[in-house]
């Protein structure tokens, strides 16, 4: 009969085995803090605060790449991520979920990759004199530049301090191969993407700045080319604050219309919590008053909620009224060039408003409908013209605002409430949202650098966040202009 101690020997055996392994292995051979300390009470004590020093030294790390990557996004040096503002009085304590699984990711992969702690060390080391060199570089460049010291003074900090840190810099690439070469892979890699978006985003700008066209060419050349005017308001939102962007003037080259109303929308962001509702809008006309061309840049914080607004096109509508009402009274703005713009809240000084806002129940219908009249088209785009709680399903009961002109006054002209009831008119007809898609190109014959940075940028791109232009736009009443770009 077999005893139960025959059972639990071989479990005992096996354990002991793992056990032995384990201390013959390379963890054996590291060389634990704790050990310093002669008193074996006081051990727990030490680790505990090491582990208290890693969670500082790690949140410290985690906090500064953060903030990095919040300022190279605002220079146009990374791609579009999340930015998550933390605080309302603390510009920089931000928070970017992206880059945080980002960073969760290498750390992972590169424990395990290296799977040595003296490797870690060796890369760890590099990282910190790189640090050290390139903080050396930018203080030369404070003392010669802003502090104002003499080159002399500048050149004598550099060598001396770089002389020193060039040393150990020479040590560690020594260790290239055992660990630090993870740290010169990771380094190339976010200088490649830093460098892509940048080279990309820029080229982008200046090909809109450069194929940008004036007001004049729109409203001198529109009749030769047959262009027509159509019912309802038109959104072009556009990164440039003056001009045509070329992506609309693409659209109408080879579409010859453009609604009744033309509204440009451009977003600056600033840095301040918030920007109060009656100072976040700049309005100001583009070209003669009877084309009915506004332009419209909306100013906002960084807590400020740009995508989650519904009653944002009311808005626009509301400060444009308010600008037509006051432009009469204002003859610099009346008669002065394109670029005049106007601070405009939603109300009048004496309280009132020049458009009246009156909600009702709508519904917001998503099939495209070809062909009909004015009734077809409102009723395929009078979803976006509601504020409340947004739903692009077909059938879905919103809320929506028409306009009113106020009670016949004295104080309005006539010419005033012809033009307010012609945007009340195209409100009703129907709005479009007009946003342009770039793709850029390589021009035949171009280096293998250029053709991989663009190539990088697209990727980019295609897999970045959206920019804070999408304002719950209903799929029915938006319009995307792709243009190609060829740098």
């Amino acid at each position: 009969i077999t005893s139960p101690a025959s059972y639990i020997c071989p479990f005992v055996d096996l354990c002991r085995t793992i056990r032995i392994c384990f201390e013959t292995s390379w963890c054996s051979r590291c060389f634990h803090l704790s050990e310093s300390i002669s008193n074996r009470a006081l051990q727990h004590v030490f680790a505990v605060l090491s582990l208290f020093a890693s969670a500082v030294g790690s949140q410290a790390t985690i906090t500064a790449g953060f903030s990095i990557i919040n300022q190279c996004q605002a220079l146009d040096c990374f791609p579009r991520v999340k930015i998550v503002h933390t605080s309302e009085q603390i510009l920089g304590q931000v928070y970017v979920p992206d880059v945080n699984w980002l960073f969760m990711t290498l750390s992972i992969a590169i424990t395990i990759g290296l799977h040595d702690i003296a490797q870690l060390g060796k890369a760890t080391g590099l990282a910190v004199i790189s640090g050290m060199i390139v903080t050396t570089c930018l203080m030369s460049l404070v003392i010669a530049l802003y502090w104002e010291k003499s080159l002399f003074a500048s050149a004598c900090f550099l060598v001396f301090f770089g002389s020193i840190e060039a040393m150990y810099l020479s040590t560690s690439l020594v260790n290239f191969f055992r660990g630090a070469w993870c740290l010169i892979i990771l380094f190339l890699f976010f200088t490649t993407i830093m460098s892509a978006w940048h080279y990309g985003t820029l080229k982008k700008y200046q090909f809109d700045v450069e194929n940008k066209v004036s007001i004049d060419w729109l409203t001198n050349y529109s009749p030769s080319l047959g262009v027509s005017r159509v019912p309802g308001i038109g959104f072009i939102y556009s990164d440039i604050e003056m001009g045509i962007p070329a992506f609309f003037s693409h659209f109408i080259t080879n579409l010859p219309a453009f609604h009744q109303v033309l509204i440009f929308v451009s977003f600056k962001s600033s840095p301040v919590p918030y920007i109060p509702h009656n100072r976040r809008y700049l309005i100001g006309r583009v070209g003669p008053r009877e084309y009915r061309i506004y332009r419209c840049i909306v100013r906002y914080g960084y807590r400020d909620s740009v995508r989650d607004t519904d009653d944002f096109e009311d808005h626009i509508i509301s400060s444009i009224g308010e600008f037509i009402a006051r432009e009469e009274y204002d003859y610099e703005s009346l008669n002065s060039a394109e670029g005049k713009m106007v601070i405009l809240g939603s109300l009048m000084e004496d309280g009132g408003a020049a458009l009246i806002p009156v909600e009702e129940m709508g519904s917001s219908v998503c099939s495209p409908i070809v062909g009909g009249g004015s009734e077809s088209r409102r009723n395929l785009l009078e979803g976006s013209s509601g504020s409340g709680n947004s739903d692009n399903r077909g059938g879905v009961s919103r809320k929506r605002v028409r306009f009113m002109l106020p009670p016949k006054s004295p104080q309005m002209r006539d010419s005033v409430r012809e033009e307010l009831q012609e945007i009340i008119d195209a409100r009703e007809s129907g709005t479009a949202y007009f946003l342009g898609q770039s793709h850029l190109l390589a021009r035949k014959g171009s280096n293998l650098l250029k053709r991989l940075l663009i190539m990088v940028y697209v990727f980019l791109d295609r897999n970045s966040r959206e920019p804070p232009v999408a304002l719950n736009i209903p799929n029915a009443a938006l319009l995307e202009v792709g243009t190609v770009y060829t740098i």
